[in-house]
């Protein structure tokens, strides 16, 4: 009989999952386990910032797997490497649009930006120089220069999507040089330290599960290597827990001042290689992958490496996430999974909204801002939110909605969607009454079409017939 292990929260602030839910996540991960044909696996839910369920499937050195035991997480590696990197961006230290080139000596990649190395689009292969750099050890490549083979360069810079492995590398070795110490250490110190990560390491540490490969076609199971990868190790070294990843994933969504604030955080979400349109359905931020699942927008990573798989989904808006992990190289049912766990909680248990509150004291500048708007004749509604920041959203059909963030300048700059980096004017008359709204160029009056002399190439004469 397949082994089992259940836990769930029984805080009195916080209610448990319900049996009904608890028991449908039960068996979507016993089902990921069985027909994945894994030797173990874990899976766990976070809402509202705990941990509220974890089950275990299958065994780890003869006991249950839960919460607390290590698996490899593989490329979840990556999104860890990316804070530390706009840590510095926050500082001051780096700007993310200057050439990598300008801080680190590097053999290849020096014309691509910071971002571009973040988002993958810098042009580099996909992968490093041979032999396998998954499963053989990172003394073969001991210098950068030993990362790349005779066509480190696959497009340029820029242009297209290509994942890329060593490009993180490159960013690890970036962290390295500007904090003057190994990338593990800035880690553990600037990102795992604050938020309690403290069962997330490099090397493996007790209990954790061994890699295995699982035979395609018996039911038999060959042991994996666990190396170190040296310099590849920024793209996927780390071992971690459910419960740990259940802690990332909650900065990843909210932020955390200790380590990076939420509008840094956010800024990462950002799709910055794939489709933006309204029917993207992947993409990649600035070391976050997303995707749409079911309806939903999830961020978050996928990782693998000899012997695991590992998987965390988070949907910021239900203030939900998920972890799976599993110790089979092959387990593609992992991934599904994860957001599978998202979506079982969200539709039996749909998020229970804070109770609405007034803002207080308002500004009757802005509350002038606020209401019906046109571009042409078509109507939008600009509202104001927390602090400053501003909303438009179309009020008929679908249309260009983007949330703008309030600067110290009197402008605001739009955080998504169309709008994202552009930046929203109050443009006034000679008398400072509101004229109109400049969005990037985009004029929007208070009437459709309004002869004012404010719309591009005017208004007919004749007015509406």
């Amino acid at each position: 009989m397949t082994a089992a292990y259940e836990v769930s929260t029984n805080d009195p602030e916080f209610a448990e999952l319900l049996p009904d839910t608890r028991r449908a996540l039960l068996h979507r991960i016993a089902v990921a386990q069985s027909e994945g044909r894994t030797p173990s696996l874990v899976g766990a839910v976070l809402r509202e910032g705990r941990l509220v369920w974890s089950a275990g499937r299958g065994t780890v050195d003869g006991a249950v797997p839960g919460p607390d035991t290590q698996y490899r997480i593989g490329s979840i590696t990556k999104t860890m490497v990316a804070v530390l990197v706009m840590r510095l961006c926050e500082e001051g230290r780096i700007d993310l649009d200057a050439p990598l080139g300008k801080y680190l000596d590097t053999p290849e990649a020096g014309d691509a930006t910071v971002a571009q190395l973040l988002s993958h689009t810098s042009g580099l292969a996909a992968e490093a120089r041979g032999p396998w750099w998954e499963r053989t050890d990172g003394a073969l490549r001991p210098e950068l220069t030993d990362l790349f083979g005779e066509r480190p360069q696959r497009h340029a810079a820029g242009r297209l999507y290509h994942y890329s492995n060593p490009g993180y590398a490159l960013l690890g070795a970036l962290v390295e040089r500007l904090r003057g110490e190994p990338w593990e250490e800035v880690l553990r110190r600037e990102l795992l330290e604050p938020l309690g990560m403290d069962r997330t390491t490099p090397a493996p540490a007790a209990p954790y599960a061994e890699g295995w490969a699982v035979h395609p076609w018996a039911d038999a199971l060959l042991p994996e290597p666990m190396v170190d990868t040296g310099r590849m190790a920024p793209a996927g070294q780390l071992w971690s827990t459910a419960a740990d990843l259940c802690r990332f994933a909650a900065f990843l969504m909210d932020g955390d001042e200790r380590v990076l604030g939420a509008e840094a955080v956010a800024r990462m979400r950002v799709p910055a290689s794939g489709p933006q349109d309204p029917g993207w359905t992947s993409g990649y931020g600035l070391g976050v992958q997303l995707a749409r699942r079911g309806g939903r927008t999830l961020i978050g990573h996928t990782g693998s490496m000899p012997g695991f798989v590992a998987t965390v989904w988070a949907s910021p808006e239900e203030a939900l996430a998920a972890v799976v992990l599993t110790n089979s190289t092959s387990c593609y049912a992992v991934e599904p999974a994860a957001a599978d766990l998202v979506a079982g909680v969200a539709g039996r248990e749909p998020r229970i909204p804070a109770p609405w509150q007034p803002r207080g004291e308002a500004d009757h500048a802005l509350l002038e801002l606020t209401g019906p708007w046109y571009w042409g004749a078509t109507p939008f509604a600009l509202r104001l939110r927390a602090g400053r920041d501003l909303e438009l959203t179309p009020l008929a059909g679908t249309g260009r909605a983007s949330r703008f963030r309030a600067e110290d300048d009197g402008t605001w700059t739009g955080l998504d969607a169309y709008y994202v980096g552009e930046t929203l004017t109050v443009v006034r008359t000679a008398d400072g009454a509101v004229s109109h709204l400049d969005v990037g160029t985009f004029v929007l009056t208070r009437e459709p079409y309004e002869d004012s002399g404010a719309v591009p190439g005017g208004v007919a004469g004749t007015g509406w017939q």
